[in-house]
């Protein structure tokens, strides 16, 4: 604590009022659960800075560390490189099947750009890289129509959706060998990815890019003759206002 400030006041009476020193620590200021992100084994301050800086993130969980460690662990994903540079996945592939969110010591952010439910759970790996494991819920067609849907119209649309979603290809920045998981649970879809990469911006980027892709596809696929109700009526809408009757498909 720091010692308190002897002054004199008008009246001859001498008081002590604290003296105040500017924080140097750098969780001042932060929430609750960004203060227990920013330090963890399995999430660097590194990531809870990469998640922040892209914009579409807000945290949503933070797990409980196994163990103490003093600090962040530099990877490659300490040194910035840019966008495009050398090194951002060239001649390396990264692997993980898709096994879904539910990682031991992990953080997890939700996507606040999306109509859908996107989420994002980062932990490291033994080698010291980072796996994201992006999982995407979307609703299925008779959760979001005012009219009945015959099983076959939704059977028909469901194993159209679920090809579309797992052609990834040229969609993130990084070369990564993707496994998606599509699993169909009462109303809802559930879309998974993993991706594991050493530097921390560009798997954060590779994530948001993921999740985009996964409602741009559901609203590609939207069956014209129904009427929706939200989130997908305002999707639509949106789509239409940027042009979508033009491409022709659902609009």
């Amino acid at each position: 604590m720091p010692l308190p400030v002897t002054i004199a006041t008008g009246t001859g009476i001498r008081a002590e009022v604290p003296r105040v020193f500017e924080s140097t620590d750098p969780t001042v200021g932060m929430s609750d659960l960004e203060r227990d992100t920013e330090n963890t084994p399995s999430v660097p301050g590194r990531v809870r800075r990469a998640f922040s800086g892209h914009g579409s993130f807000e945290p949503a969980a933070a797990g409980v560390p196994e163990e103490e460690t003093d600090g962040d662990v530099k990877t490659d994903g300490d040194v910035e490189t840019g966008a495009g540079a050398a090194g951002y996945g060239e001649g390396e592939v990264d692997t993980g099947a898709s096994t879904g969110t539910d990682e031991p010591n992990a953080a997890v952010w939700s996507s606040e750009t999306t109509a859908f439910d996107g989420t994002v759970t980062v932990a490291s790996t033994e080698d010291g890289r980072l796996r994201f494991a992006v999982s995407v819920r979307v609703p299925t067609l008779s959760a979001v129509t005012t009219e009945d849907v015959a099983d076959v119209v939704e059977t028909g649309w469901f194993e159209t959706f679920e090809r579309r979603v797992v052609d990834v290809g040229g969609v993130t920045r990084g070369n990564h060998a993707f496994d998606p998981n599509v699993e169909r649970e009462d109303d809802e879809i559930v879309v998974r990815f993993d991706i594991t990469d050493s530097n921390e911006r560009r798997g954060v980027d590779d994530a948001g890019a993921l999740i985009d892709f996964v409602e741009g596809t559901y609203v590609q696929g939207v069956i014209p003759g129904y009427e929706y109700t939200e989130p997908v009526s305002g999707l639509i809408s949106s789509a239409r206002r940027q042009g979508g009757d033009a491409e022709g498909g659902a609009f």
